[in-house]
């Protein structure tokens, strides 16, 4: 089931645990009221920022995958290397607790709504997952930025080649 909250704060949905999450939060987004959730059950890898809820999204996600859950969601470039306000902390949490298994580097200028360059992360809560080869400390690190092809003077497409050689890589790499 597909079902929508009225608010990433009030998570209307504590108790749901998921096989699959595929989310495009927004970026960066300032006003998420992160002052009024700082001792909530979804930090486990550590306070978000006030001012930004990329890993406040992270951290939902996360919580609310089954134990054999996967996730992939798209976020800001700046969320694999920013150390503002505990970002740096909170990745690390999560590396160490070993969820990353994939991450995807796109072409900037794909997005309508946004010039920030993105990337993918793909979570997954059993990398030693029977269907699939023991992936446990190890994160594949696709670099996708020279694909795509300009269908005008500002954004850029992947087409169904490009989004083939990424998936074809993921899917070999998972065994």
């Amino acid at each position: 089931n597909i079902e929508w909250g009225d608010s990433f704060r009030d998570d209307q949905f504590k108790d749901l645990k998921a096989n699959f999450v595929l989310a495009n939060p927004p970026f960066n987004d300032s006003d998420w009221g992160g002052d009024l959730l700082q001792d909530d059950i979804r930090w486990k890898f550590g306070n978000p920022s006030k001012g930004n809820a990329n890993f406040a999204w992270v951290q939902h996600f996360i919580h609310h995958l089954s134990p054999t859950g996967t996730a992939g969601f798209v976020l800001s470039n700046g969320s694999m290397s920013s150390n503002n306000s505990n970002e740096g902390e909170i990745r690390k949490n999560i590396v160490e607790a070993d969820l990353i298994d994939c991450m995807v580097v796109l072409p900037n200028q794909l997005f309508y709504n946004t010039m920030i360059p993105a990337c993918l992360w793909f979570v997954s809560r059993d990398k030693k997952n029977s269907k699939f080869r023991d992936r446990r400390g190890h994160v594949l690190f696709i670099d996708a930025r020279k694909l795509g092809t300009m269908i005008d003077r500002r954004h850029k497409d992947l087409t169904s080649e490009d989004i083939k050689k990424i998936s074809d890589v993921y899917h070999i790499w998972r065994g």
